[in-house]
């Protein structure tokens, strides 16, 4: 079960990611992250404070962004991982490609 929330806490757009991101859900992170888009967000802060899993499938969706938002200076924070969470992100070398801190201040002054 993955619940998704958006807010504009301007200049920033935050999507707060509640629960798992499997395979059978992660277009839905993908549906909100490209509608942020459209409606010209130029920062995203992930928050991920409350989300207990993420499959290759979710951390794909990650993936396919970080080529277009350096083209286009986007910038994305993901903060709040879980512990566990963070080491599937570290494994694969992505917390060297993608911004990662600890929590929403941190991320607000990145």
């Amino acid at each position: 079960m993955l619940t998704i929330e958006k807010t504009h806490e301007s200049p920033n757009w935050i999507l707060k990611l509640t629960g798992e991101i499997d395979a059978s859900n992660s277009v839905n992170v993908d549906s909100a992250i490209q509608e942020l888009l459209k409606s010209g967000a130029n920062n995203l802060l992930v928050d991920c404070t409350d989300l207990e899993y993420i499959s290759s499938a979710g951390l794909g969706v990650f993936m396919s962004y970080l080529e277009e938002f350096q083209e286009k200076n986007i910038g994305m924070v993901i903060f709040g991982l879980k512990d566990k969470v963070f080491q599937v992100f570290h494994i694969l070398g992505l917390d060297q490609l993608i911004r990662i801190k600890p929590d929403k201040s941190a991320a607000l002054a990145s």
